[in-house]
Order: structure tokens, then sequence, then C-alpha cells
């Protein structure tokens, strides 16, 4: 899973339904702030700073509203589901990321894990993660409507997928405000759309060092890339096998309808077989793989 401390950046290019006469093609509005504790910042090509900003506040609600849910570092749901053990009627969106969570093990053969956490809690600690490996196993994590509940020790962490979905509840809100041109870059892309000149979204997927390794093009789609070198915690990749397996694979990039889908399904190839990474990905409807290695 990834323990998730990368900088990122939140970057929208859109114009108005149907490239309408209200756009303003040579003005660009910017709004910068913090997601899941790291510098964001979103630009709106097309329209002025002041048709923009009643969005913008929207969406910075909505950000904060959402890291009340997931984030590991405030007094998120997710803190008290770590602390407490027990979460008495976890959000619509706890329950969303858990249930796609739960699909996405369950495909993986336990290779994505987001109860993974006491082992990153013990290499920030410069503690040995062995000793905490009976701590971890989803199997042991059991949620409805009414409760979430961890076993004793265990801790959860949404890091490996939550992005995605931020991503994928942002990128509604624009659609819902009628921008459906838009190409959203927030760790994981959203392409929606064409560009303003009409052809589809350029986009790269590029390694750890910016050095871009594979070009596509796409609209109505979402992109998500792994990389297991990215970051490392002392000795430790940022991407860690539940059971102490080493990564698989380099790097990944997934794409798929939805972010949230691209995001677990990349953290999870990283820990897989080429092979056994493919099989995983043939079971989403509509997600493929864009590029490994």
């Amino acid at each position: 899973m990834t323990h998730f401390t990368r900088r990122r950046f939140l970057t929208i290019a859109a114009s108005s339904v149907a490239f309408s006469a209200t756009a303003e093609p040579f003005k660009t509005a910017k709004w910068y702030g913090q997601a899941m504790g790291a510098p964001t910042v979103m630009k709106l090509a097309g329209v002025s700073p002041n048709r923009a900003a009643p969005l913008f506040e929207r969406v910075e609600k909505e950000l904060r509203r959402l890291e009340g849910v997931f984030s590991l570092y405030r007094g998120s749901e997710l803190v008290q589901l770590n602390r407490d053990k027990l979460l008495d009627l976890p959000s619509p969106e706890l329950l969303e990321v858990l249930s796609l969570s739960d699909s996405i093990y369950t495909a993986s053969d336990g290779a994505f894990d987001p109860s993974i956490q006491p082992l990153w809690q013990a290499i920030s600690q410069q503690r040995d993660p062995e000793a905490q490996r009976n701590q971890v196993g989803w199997s042991k994590v059991s949620f409805d409507t009414r409760r979430v509940v961890l076993a004793d020790g265990m801790a959860l962490t949404l890091n490996g997928i939550a992005q995605g979905f931020i991503t994928d509840r942002i990128t509604d809100m624009l659609l819902n405000e009628g921008f459906c041109n838009v190409l959203m870059d927030m760790g994981e892309i959203v392409a929606l759309g064409y560009h303003a000149d009409g052809r589809s979204w350029e986009l790269g997927v590029a390694g750890p060092d910016g050095h871009v390794l594979h070009r596509l093009k796409m609209r109505d789609r979402a992109l998500a890339t792994s990389a297991v070198s990215g970051m490392k915690v002392g000795a430790f990749e940022h991407i860690l096998h539940p059971a102490g397996i080493a990564p698989q694979q380099s790097l990944v990039a997934v794409s798929a309808p939805r972010a949230v889908i691209a995001d677990g399904l990349s953290t999870a190839m990283c820990l897989m077989s080429p092979r056994a990474g493919r099989a995983l990905v043939n079971q989403f409807r509509g997600a493929r793989i864009e590029f490994s290695v």
C-alpha cells in the first residue's frame, strides 16, 4: 500500500459546456490551497477569477470535508477508527472506499491491504515492522452501515485508494457545474471530453525522475501511476506488501472509468507479477494497463 506524503498538484484545464460563448479563452483562474496535507493548485482555463471564485470556495469546502473522512493526520473518521478500533455510523464516503478496497483486496489475492498501517507506524518510529506483521489482515476488518470494527492492534491507511476517490468527487463537482471538458491532475488524472481545439487530451506517464516514459491520448477516463522507487522511508520502499514480499513491478500506470479504481489497481499491481497484475485488471470493467515496467 502507498504511504502518502508525496507532493501533489491539482491542475484543472476546463471550458464551459460545449465551449459556449460565455467562455473566456484568454483568462485563467487559479486556486492554491491544501489537500490531504499537500500543497495543491487548481487552474481553470477560460474562466475569469471572479466567475471561478464561488466554485473554488465549494471545492475547498469539499476537500476539507473529505479530509475529515480520510486523513491520517487530523481528527478524521479514519483517525478515530484507528484510535478506538470502532467507528459508529461511518460516513457513506468511508463505506464506499472500504467496499472498493475489499473488492480489490479479494481480486488481488490480498496484495492490496489497507490494514498495512501498523507496519508503517513501526517504520516511521524506526522499529522492526516484522514485529507488527500479526496486526495486519484485512479479513479481520468488519464494516456495515452501523459501524466499522478493527481487531486489537490494527489500523488502516486508505492512501492507496482515497486519493482517487477524492479526485472523482472533485471531478463530479465540476461536471455538475457544467464543465464537461476537463483535465484534472490530483496525483491521479481525470481527462473528460476534449481539449479546447477538439483534440483528445494528451498525457504522459513519467518516472520518479520526471522523465516521460510513455505518452497516450485519453478522454472520459482516469489515469493513475504508482512507482515503487518514488519514495523511501529508511530502507523501505513506499509500497509495502502485507506479507513482506518485495514489489514485483517498479512502475505501473492503469486507466479506468473512475480514478478510485485506477488508483487502487495501480497500487496493487506494483506488488504483483505482470501476469497476476493483468489478471487483476481484467476483473474490473473498463480498466486497462497503460504502461508497466
